[in-house]
């Protein structure tokens, strides 16, 4: 059954690899067994992801050495995939899509979680997109019907590929993005006063956005100004409230509010804004004083 599924793939152009299974006592197929912390998510080639494939008869080998092996796909050649785990990512995607269900195919994982399959975008991978909410584009896989899940349960399809693939929204294909890079040909000399301004102007910003942006515009906004609250260059309540003060000024309900900042703000932190670009030493040499 896993082969079939994995030569129809293969046939719609989408590289595919076999995956480690999960075995009857609760672990995986590899050589970890009980102890592997990813069981049956894993790929069984030598070179992982990059040995996937649309050829049959690479296809055919793999499976008749592995009959039993998980189906895995790789993302960003025909498709991306939107991986929801909670409740809290499935809230925060169909914020992302203006309040409607996910169009398009989709699938419930054997964790009981959903992936929503969406035309490529052409952006990497983005663990952490949204609390509950991961991005599977270029160089990730996913795991695909009618594979197994650890816990017992089977991936499978709700709503099948048939029509052509959604396109992501603007602003959740901002949100992938992220800003664009600030190009900077030195260290910072006074990063906080730097971060106060960049708080200053994101919310003139959020506070101008024309009519039809400003939910994207407070989306960047807020990421932009998490990497500062990240880096400790800003106060996190003090961001918060600037941004809904100007999102409000700019005519955006108090729940819209309230979610885009949490979202923005939770990605941004988790790559704090660095005032050395280079990582320099001391000396702002760009060596390390010994």
């Amino acid at each position: 059954m896993s082969l079939t599924a994995a030569l129809a793939y293969a046939r719609h152009g989408i590289p595919v690899l076999p995956v480690h299974a999960p075995d009857p006592r609760g672990g995986c197929t590899c050589d970890k067994g009980v102890s592997c912390e990813r069981p049956g998510k894993h790929p069984h080639p030598r070179h992982g992801l990059h040995e996937a494939t649309t050829d049959p008869r690479r296809i055919d080998m793999w499976w008749a050495r592995w009959p039993e092996a998980n189906v895995g796909l790789r993302t960003g050649v025909a498709m991306d995939v939107a991986d929801v785990d909670s409740a809290e990512g499935w809230h925060g995607l169909c914020h992302l899509l203006g309040g409607e269900f996910p169009a398009g195919p989709r699938v419930r994982t054997g964790g009981g979680g959903w992936h929503f399959w969406f035309n490529p975008m052409g952006f990497g991978n983005r663990v952490g997109l949204l609390p509950g909410l991961d991005w599977r584009g270029v160089g990730g896989y996913v795991v695909a019907p009618p594979s197994r899940h650890a816990s017992g349960g089977d991936y499978r399809w709700v709503h099948r590929p048939g029509e052509p693939l959604p396109d992501g929204p603007a602003s959740l294909r901002a949100l992938i993005e992220g800003p664009p890079p600030v190009h900077r040909h030195g260290p910072i000399a006074h990063p906080t006063r730097y971060a106060r301004a960049a708080l200053a102007a994101e919310a003139d910003r959020v506070a101008r956005a024309p009519v039809g942006t400003r939910n994207d515009t407070l989306n960047r906004a807020a990421y932009a100004l998490g990497r500062f609250v990240g880096a400790g260059l800003l106060d996190l309540a003090d961001t918060m409230r600037e941004l809904e003060d100007a999102a409000r000024f700019a005519g955006l309900g108090r729940a819209e509010i309230r979610s885009t900042i949490r979202s923005g703000l939770t990605a941004g932190r988790r790559a704090p804004f660095a005032p050395d670009p280079f990582g320099s030493g001391a000396n702002g040499s760009g060596r390390h004083v010994a």
